[in-house]
């Protein structure tokens, strides 16, 4: 289910910001970990919006796309890309990939083993349109870049967001966690030009769209940034118009939209407190639900809830940012660094290792096996089918990351490429008195906190900085799950499972960010050591997708022919349905310059169609269903708006069906139309 490119250039500070849609032409999604979870449809389309800063001495360029993360094989190539088309002037450490944590948006882009078993594996198909997409993105924000000026703005957002691990949180120093009395901090920084445009940081996860979804969307954060992008850039179709709205990830790893909390669907009872199970059931029946009536009515709750208070922020930004661009970058070893516990004694990071508890997913999508949070001891029947299958974990491993009964101890698991990565990005940059620090991973509330002030601390220490704001951007340029503080590691629930460097990775990073911090503030950024390559893998990546076969069609029809019409009249609030003989969408390729469907009104005035929708839009959803003899239908769905205005409409689809031919199969073009509807205000019409 591929996306359409409808996205205009636009301009910021002393450059350019632009939002591109990047394709999504595969099957599998990624977020839940789930390999039976595949597209099939569109609710929103993705897209990428990149922004880029120079203050005459240094440029920074951020991309915040709407996908789950951001893997290294990714970033690995968009760098190459941008290596080739600007030589030196886009880099690894001036340049900030960062993902929105959508958990609808395409898998298959990742080189590490792990990864590639939940997602059907590497995926050519998938990889190639994002890179396209973000490049793109930059290509428009470089060629349009403007003097203007930034502004900062912060504020709390409540009623959008909750802890879904609370005893994890608890668990943090008592006299710590009183020094923190706001709900969710959100941090916004407009770019004033001749449009304006802004970017946004929030922390929360992007699932507001649970994991029975099987369309691809943007989730909550896409749809503040659709809604804020949609009313500054009135009458225009998504992604067109000259304002830009990015809005990221931030420390979220705890963070839930889900804000009517766990319980237990077969009774309606709250979850156990501790490890978020069912008497009966287990965590698989332990649900955490939204606000909403459903999963779409939860994303646009949250989503809205985030565009206003955004807007309001924007309004109200008075407080210009000032300064010099800075940056700083190393790869590290994460899996071999010493940090300082005390006066005394030191530790180091472990090989990654996943906990028991990782098995149990959360509150947000559960686990489908016996598992539960907050185990921190192993399992004789599933430790023995490990050991069977992939091996047992090393003594030295065991010990390392204790208390966590390891499952999986994927440093040590290197067939037919490494589980997961050694070498990650840290990284940060400064924009006047603002600092942005990348995060390779999904960090939680109060480690966030942790990272904020000794970034804080360190680039003041010398008074080179003042009236500093820092700024987490998560899911940043690699992933590596999830950052717990150490006591928060303890309680061994989902995210402390998951922490896969084991229970000193919030030191280590502390360490390496602070390096950083210091050497920006002490003007030594040139001697900081480079740290070692990550690998760029080419051989032995493994692909389980197949790929789409030939497309059938019922006797005596035709690709496009319609199957469920339109009704004659409907009225605003009602939704259209037409079902059209369709083609598999993957057949389609690269569709970020065109769109799958499209809804259109009849201009008297100029007897001409106008098309008012399209699949990117909010009021539309694609649906796609596969049937047997390879034939298969797309179901367009229009959830007319109260303020639709009456008249002539008809919803239009475009695909591509397979048909076999010797010596190749050959792929045709085929749209299809619904019969002409009026939506009027009621039923009885002249």
């Amino acid at each position: 289910c591929c996306c359409q490119n409808r996205c205009i250039t636009t301009s910021m500070m002393t450059p350019g910001c632009v939002c591109v849609c990047v394709c999504v032409c595969v099957c599998v999604q990624m977020g839940y970990a789930n390999p039976q979870q595949t597209a099939a449809g569109i609710h929103t389309r993705l897209y990428s919006r990149a922004f880029i800063i120079d203050d005459r001495r240094r440029r920074v360029l951020f991309v915040t796309a709407d996908v789950g993360m951001i893997s290294q094989r990714l970033r690995l190539e968009v760098l190459q890309a941008l290596q080739v088309k600007y030589g030196d002037l886009y880099r690894q450490d001036n340049v900030v990939l960062s993902g929105t944590h959508t958990h609808s948006g395409p898998a298959g882009y990742f080189q590490y083993t792990l990864f590639m078993i939940t997602s059907k594996g590497y995926i050519k198909s998938s990889i190639e349109p994002l890179v396209n997409g973000i490049v793109k993105s930059i290509d428009r924000a470089h060629s349009n870049m403007k003097p203007g000026r930034i502004y900062r703005s912060t504020g709390e957002l409540g009623d959008s967001s909750l802890n879904r691990s609370p005893h994890s949180y608890l668990n943090n120093p008592e006299d710590e966690r009183h020094r923190y009395t706001e709900t969710r901090r959100t941090y916004m920084y407009p770019y004033t030009d001749l449009m304006g445009d802004v970017d946004c940081w929030f922390a929360v996860h992007a699932v507001s769209m649970n994991y029975t979804n099987r369309m691809v969307s943007s989730d909550n954060m896409g749809y503040a940034s659709y809604l804020m992008e949609q009313d500054k850039n009135p009458g225009e179709l998504p992604g067109q118009g000259g304002f830009v709205a990015g809005f990221s990830s931030s420390n979220l790893g705890d963070v839930s939209p889900n804000t009517k909390g766990p319980h237990c669907v077969n009774t309606g009872l709250p979850c156990d407190y501790l490890n978020s199970s069912c008497p009966v059931g287990g965590t698989k029946l332990c649900k955490a639900f939204g606000p909403g009536e459903d999963m779409f009515d939860s994303t646009r709750i949250i989503g809205h809830n985030i565009y206003r208070k955004a807007k309001e922020l924007y309004g109200s930004a008075v407080e210009e940012v000032t300064g010099f661009l800075h940056f700083a970058h190393q790869w590290v070893n994460m899996t071999d660094v010493t940090v300082q516990i005390n006066s005394t004694h030191t530790a180091t990071t472990c090989k990654p290792a996943l906990g028991h508890s990782f098995a149990a997913g959360t509150t947000d999508g559960g686990g489908d096996l016996n598992f539960t949070q907050g185990a921190v001891e192993g399992d004789p029947f599933w430790d023995g089918i490990r050991d069977a299958l992939v091996g047992k974990p090393s003594n030295q491993t065991q010990a390392c990351h204790h208390p966590k009964p390891i499952l999986f101890s994927t440093g040590e698991m290197n067939k037919p490429l490494p589980w997961h990565p050694e070498v990650v990005d840290v990284q940060i940059i400064i924009l006047g008195s603002v600092a942005v620090v990348p995060v390779p991973g999904e960090m939680t509330t109060m480690s966030g906190r942790r990272l904020r002030e000794a970034v804080r601390q360190e680039l003041q220490s010398d008074g080179a900085f003042r009236d500093l704001e820092v700024v987490i951007a998560g899911l940043s340029n690699i992933y590596t799950h999830y950052i717990t503080t150490y006591e928060e590691y303890q309680v061994q629930r989902y995210e402390g499972a998951s922490t896969i460097y084991g229970p000193h990775t919030l030191s280590a990073y502390l360490q390496k960010y602070r390096g950083l911090a210091r050497a920006i503030a002490q003007d030594r950024v040139s001697e900081l050591p480079v740290g070692p390559q990550p690998p760029f893998f080419q051989n032995n990546l493994i692909s389980l997708l197949a790929a789409a076969g030939v497309d059938g069609k019922p006797e005596n029809s035709s690709f496009g022919d319609v199957l469920d019409q339109v009704l004659p009249v409907y009225r605003q609030g009602d939704v259209v349905s037409v079902t059209f003989v369709a083609g598999n969408p993957r057949h389609s390729g690269d569709m970020r310059d065109k769109t799958f469907v499209t809804v259109e009104i009849y201009d008297n005035r100029t007897n001409t169609w106008e098309v008012v929708y399209t699949d990117a839009s909010w009021e539309t959803r694609f649906h796609w269903l596969k049937g047997s003899n390879r034939q298969s239908n797309s179901t367009v769905e229009w959830h007319i708006p109260p303020a639709a205005p009456s008249g002539s409409y008809r919803i239009r689809h475009f695909g591509h069906y397979m048909l076999r031919r010797f010596p190749q199969p050959i792929i045709n073009p085929y749209e299809g139309v619904s019969d002409v509807f009026e939506v009027a205000a009621s039923f009885y019409y002249q």
